[in-house]
């Protein structure tokens, strides 16, 4: 899955969930980690703040913020996000729709529209 979608979705997902429970306590985990990654990009903060009420207002500007804020190959986040979409679609969990592997990646891109400029080694 787009690791993107995948920390969206989650996000999403949990807010749309905050009865107590494991499921929130796993959203709360993820929004601390979403939220450390975006500290000092002022309007991503905001867009955070309100995505839990609008989601679909505000996708685009989180989404440009966890572009921008390493956040979307962070394994931290991607984990917490994966955990707390097992807990809130377990069949989608067990059939591996969640799974984004990324190990040993180097300039890694993932989602549409992207423009990357590599120089690896000396």
């Amino acid at each position: 899955m787009d690791p993107l979608a995948l920390v969206l979705g989650a996000l999403a997902a949990g807010a749309a969930d905050l009865t107590g429970g494991a499921v929130t306590d796993a959203y709360r985990a993820l929004k601390r980690l979403v939220a450390a990654r975006l500290s000092g990009r002022g309007p991503a903060q905001l867009a955070l703040a309100q995505y839990e009420r609008d989601p679909r207002t505000w996708r685009e500007p989180v989404a440009v913020g966890l572009r921008g804020s390493g956040a979307l190959a962070d394994p931290a986040v991607l984990e917490a996000a994966q955990r707390l979409m097992a807990l809130v679609d377990a069949d989608g969990a067990r059939a591996g729709r969640f799974v984004v592997h990324l190990t040993g990646a180097q300039g890694v891109q993932i989602g549409d529209h992207n423009t990357q400029h590599n120089r690896f080694g000396a």
